[in-house]
C-alpha cells in the first residue's frame, strides 16, 4: 500500500505523548519497505538500528536502504561512520538518544528499524551493567580465535552459556567473545545479566514485529543474496580486503566472501554459505525478538493493519 505524503501537521497538534515506533524483525523480511511508509504516514524521520548499515564502505552486503528510498525518507544512522571508525553499541545508546529526543522537537513521533536486537534494547531499555571487561582474558579469547577459529568461540559459548548462544550473532566474534569473558569472570553467564534493568525513557514506545512464513522468509533471503551477488557484491567484498580484521567485516556476507578470496571456498560454495548463514542468522533474530513480549506482529504486507493498529495506539494518548 502507498500512503501519499501530506502537509504535515503542526507538531503536537491531535497528538499525545513522544512516541518512538520501533520496526523489528528478521533479515530481508521487509523492515525498510513498511517503515517508510509507516514514517511518510506520521510525516516523519526514521533511526536506523541495523549495526552493519553504519558504514559508508558495506552497502550491497548490508541491504541498505536505496538512494531512491533514502530520498523518499529521512534516514540517521545510515553511512554515518567509516568501517575503520570505533562505533560500540554503547555510542549508539548514547548517540541515538540524543538524535530522537532532537527529533522530538518538530515530531510527535519518530521511527526506528532494524534487525539488531541488542541496539534495538540499547535505545528501549538501555545496556546491561554488566561486569567490567577484564583485558587479560579478552586478549587471551581474541589469540584462541584467531588460532583455533571461530569454531571454538561457537563450541565454548554453546557449552557455558547455550541461552546467548541461541540468540547472539554466532558468526561475530567479539559479541561472543564478551559473553565468554564475562563468564570466565564471573562464573555467570552473559545471559543472566542480560535485561535484568530497564532504564525508563522520556517517551512511549510501540513495538512492531514484521514476519512471514519461514518458507517464504527463507525464499526471500536466497532471492536477496543472489541479487547481491548479481549488483557486485564480490567486487564489494574485494575492495575491503585490507580491513578484513576489523570487526565490522566479521559478518555474514562478507565472512563467507573473504574466505572465497582465501581459496577456502569455490565462489559457488561461498554463496551458498551466505545463504545458510543468512537464514540461520534470521532464525536467531526471531529467536531474540519472540522474547520481547511488547512486540506486536504483522505480515510484512498489511501496512493497513499496522497503520490501523498504530492509530489506536497514538489516540489512546489524546
Amino acid at each position: 500500500m502507498k500512503i501519499n505524503i501530506k502537509t504535515p501537521p503542526p507538531h503536537g497538534e491531535g497528538r499525545g505523548e513522544a512516541t518512538l515506533i520501533v520496526i523489528a524483525g528478521p533479515t530481508a523480511i521487509g523492515k525498510t519497505a513498511a517503515a517508510i511508509q509507516i514514517a511518510q504516514k506520521y510525516h516523519t524521520e526514521i533511526v536506523s538500528a541495523d549495526s552493519r548499515q553504519f558504514y559508508i564502505e558495506m552497502n550491497i552486503g548490508t541491504a541498505k536502504p536505496s538512494t531512491e528510498e533514502l530520498n523518499i525518507v529521512k534516514h540517521h544512522f545510515i553511512n554515518s561512520h567509516h568501517i575503520s571508525e570505533s562505533f560500540s553499541v554503547g555510542d549508539f545508546e548514547e548517540q541515538g538518544l540524543k538524535l530522537i529526543n532532537e527529533l522530538f522537537k518538530n515530531h510527535d513521533t519518530v521511527v526506528m528499524a532494524g534487525g539488531s536486537g541488542l541496539y534495538i534494547n540499547a535505545i528501549c531499555n538501555g545496556l546491561d551493567d554488566l561486569p567490567k571487561a577484564n583485558s587479560e582474558l579478552r586478549g587471551k579469547l581474541n589469540l584462541d580465535y584467531q588460532e583455533k577459529g571461530i569454531e571454538y568461540l561457537q563450541a565454548e559459548l554453546k557449552a557455558n552459556d547455550p541461552a546467548y548462544y541461541a540468540e547472539v550473532d554466532i558468526f561475530n566474534p567479539q559479541r561472543m567473545i564478551r559473553a565468554l569473558e564475562v563468564y570466565l569472570t564471573t562464573g555467570v553467564p552473559f545471559s543472566f545479566y542480560r535485561s535484568k534493568q530497564h532504564k525508563t525513557r522520556p517517551f512511549k514506545i510501540i513495538k512492531i514485529g514484521l514476519n512471514a512464513d519461514r518458507e517464504q522468509l527463507y525464499a526471500q533471503i536466497n532471492n536477496r543474496v543472489d541479487q547481491m551477488i548479481e549488483t557486485g557484491l564480490v567486487d564489494e567484498v574485494k575492495k575491503l580486503i585490507p580491513y578484513r580484521d576489523l570487526n565490522a567485516l566479521n559478518t555474514v556476507g562478507y565472512s563467507e566472501l573473504l574466505q572465497y578470496f582465501d581459496s577456502t571456498f569455490s565462489l559457488a560454495d561461498a554463496i551458498e554459505k551466505i545463504k545458510q548463514n543468512t537464514r540461520r542468522f534470521a532464525k536467531r533474530q526471531l529467536t531474540w525478538f519472540k522474547k520481547d513480549q511488547q512486540i506486536h506482529w504483522f505480515s510484512p504486507t498489511d501496512i493497513n493493519a499496522i497503520v490501523n493498529f498504530l492509530d489506536s495506539q497514538l489516540s489512546a494518548d489524546l
